[in-house]
């Protein structure tokens, strides 16, 4: 009897702790994405369903929902027990609602999880991406402004802050963002793109946002996903669209995977380093073996940057929804991606495709650091390719320009180098599906900024941002250009990304008021801001056709045309001053009309076409043909 009695004691015993586990586990089941919408063109969604306090694998329990016009696919057990796919379809009629998902188990135990469907916001889909009527501030939100000292650090998360570190938290976040888009917008930037915001919860570096450990939410010392949200808004209000970047090729060697991994073959070598190549011609070679292709594509980026394996199909979906969870919550104008070729080559095609038929009018840009312009175009859509590869990307960052401009401008004139440099780049524009959405500029943050590029020199520095803002394509300005910010030239990531003065608080220099600003940071401010703000209102700019004229003796001339407008820009790279005789342009300006002037976009000077043009020394001059 009393073993009976000690039998039954044990049962009860385990039942209370049964069921006390349970009622936990319902609070840590969760689901990724955390909710979707109704009316999407996508009329499934995937759920990656987790929880690691449940006493039984979770593709035991039978799903069950209470939905209207809502039911399970298909439930997808992978090899980890804590996981499972859940497959919802979503019927074009179905209204917002939170749905309940019940897990049943053959015990009798159960759980539930609800689950919100919202609705679209109006326009949605059809929403307008970036185009060549912008131009993009390229800001490392860290390093920009600190606008709320109170989530410089976060007690939960690894690294805290530590201004006096070149390669540390300085404390910038969205709320100094926020605060200064009066700033951008007045300085005449129509788009913002940010360095990744995302949880990166790493020992160090973490600032960068390029390690993420979540997918789905804003990192606390940059904000909220809330505050995100509030940012897009209040900068659409202001005219900018909000560019996010995006990773599909890594995440951060701390995200919770990396110890709970939904499937063994989630990651490459799974928690094993071994590194890419970086070789991104093995992709193209019509000499490459196979070996040769994995060792690029299937490589960790670096060791704290563990490669996702876009080839398995749950992973892929993940990627797919990710991102467009994050336009449809955010407000999103475009994406930029970042190390874009290093991602599976079939995914990419799938992932830019699933995105197009969301949002036609979306823009993506990809990041191929390739100088080859054949490389780069390869990703483009509808770029003439050598093979039958299906891309919908619809830009690519131009890295042969950025290339180009800086050996045209330093390198001396030859008849194969200096200034031909750029003329040689753009002739191959015919490699492209279409040149003009590709994005141009000088710098970026991952290299030495323009300033020091051009050795410091503030003639060949605005020579190099005239051209890139009056070229074809989509100009990019990273933060602190603006003022003639410089670095040591060293290539040291930390010093590039340097604070933006006026930022913090207690800042003697202010880049947003002007004040302490050297006569130089001043000038070239002065200057950009006017030419930012006249590209917006030039359509030969915005929307015209590029034709230019092989350079000579140091002088390269192109024009920008619409049937609006005609603009001529003369590039002088001669350290004198040049005269220049029109009659070699007879193409494009209508020189049997001598009462037709040139007219100095920046001091309106007037020269008919009948007369030679004086071109100061190292200088770019834009002229409106009237």
């Amino acid at each position: 009897m009393q073993l009976i009695i000690k039998r039954l004691l044990l049962l009860v015993f385990i039942a209370l702790n049964l069921s006390s586990s349970l009622a936990s586990a319902q609070g840590k089941l969760s689901a990724e994405p955390p909710h979707w919408w109704v009316g999407m063109a996508h009329e499934q969604v995937e759920l990656l369903v987790y929880s690691n306090d449940v006493p039984y694998p979770l593709g035991e329990f039978n799903v069950s929902l209470s939905a209207d016009r809502v039911k399970i696919e298909n439930v997808i057990t992978l090899d980890n027990p804590h996981y499972i796919i859940l497959n919802l379809f979503i019927f074009p009629d179905a209204s917002s609602q939170t749905i309940e998902i019940t897990f049943s188990h053959a015990s009798g135990e159960t759980l539930s999880m609800p689950y919100t469907l919202s609705a679209r916001a109006p326009g949605s889909a059809d929403r307008a991406g970036f185009t060549a009527k912008d131009v993009i501030y390229l800001i490392a939100p860290d390093r920009f402004a600190n606008g709320d000292t109170t989530n410089d650090n976060n007690e939960t998360m690894l690294e805290k802050v530590d201004r006096n570190y070149k390669g540390g938290r300085h404390g910038g976040d969205i709320q100094g963002m926020i605060d200064h888009l009066d700033y951008i917008s007045q300085m005449g930037f129509t788009q913002v793109w940010t360095m990744p915001l995302l949880e990166n919860d790493m020992q160090k570096y973490s600032y960068h946002g390029y390690s993420t450990t979540d997918f789905f939410e804003i990192d606390p010392r940059f904000g909220s996903n809330a505050l995100y949200r509030e940012f897009v808004e209040i900068a659409q209000s202001n005219g900018i669209g909000v560019i996010k970047d995006v990773i599909l090729n890594h995440m951060g060697s701390n995200h919770p995977w990396m110890k709970d991994m939904p499937s063994s073959d989630w990651i490459n070598h799974g928690t094993t380093f071994k590194g890419t190549t970086h070789t991104r011609e093995s992709l193209h070679d019509p000499h490459s073996v196979q070996a040769d292709i994995d060792e690029f594509a299937k490589g960790w980026f670096v060791p704290t940057m563990p490669d996702m394996n876009q080839q398995h199909p749950h992973l892929a979906q993940y990627l797919i929804q990710y991102a467009i969870w994050w336009i449809e919550y955010a407000g999103l104008s475009g994406l930029r991606v970042d190390t874009y070729s290093y991602s599976d080559k079939q995914f990419l095609s799938n992932w830019t495709q699933a995105l197009i038929r969301e949002y036609p009018n979306l823009t993506i840009v990809g990041e191929e650091w390739s100088v080859n312009p054949a490389i780069t175009a390869y990703w483009q859509a509808d770029s003439p390719r050598y093979d039958d590869y299906v891309s919908s990307l619809p830009s690519v960052m131009d890295f042969p320009l950025q290339v180009a401009l800086s050996q045209a401008l330093l390198e001396e004139d030859t008849w194969a180098t200096g200034i031909r440099k750029i003329y040689d780049t753009l002739a191959s524009d015919f490699l492209y599906g279409d040149p003009y959405k590709l994005v141009v500029f000088g710098d970026n943050h991952d290299m030495n900024r323009i300033m020091p590029q051009m050795n410091n020199d503030e003639s060949l520095f605005m020579m190099a941002m005239k051209f890139l803002l009056t070229t074809r394509g989509i100009p990019q300005i990273f933060y602190g250009t603006e003022i003639g910010m410089s670095d040591q030239g060293d290539g040291d990531h930390g010093i590039l990304r340097a604070d933006f003065p006026g930022g913090w608080p207690g800042d003697v220099v202010n880049g947003f008021t002007g004040a302490e600003l050297s006569e130089r940071e001043k000038r070239i401010q002065k200057q950009l801001k006017f030419l930012l703000n006249w590209r917006k209102n030039t359509p030969a700019i915005t929307d015209g056709k590029l034709t230019h004229y092989f350079p000579k003796d140091g002088i390269y001339v192109y024009f920008r045309h619409h049937e609006q407008q005609r603009i001529m820009v003369v590039l002088n790279k001669n350290k004198s001053k040049q005269s220049l005789d029109l009659a070699r342009f007879k193409e494009m300006l209508p020189l049997e009309q001598p009462s037709i002037e040139l007219v100095n976009i920046e001091n309106n000077s007037r020269f008919t076409i009948s007369q030679d043009l004086s071109i100061p020394a190292q200088s770019v001059m834009i002229f409106e043909v009237k």
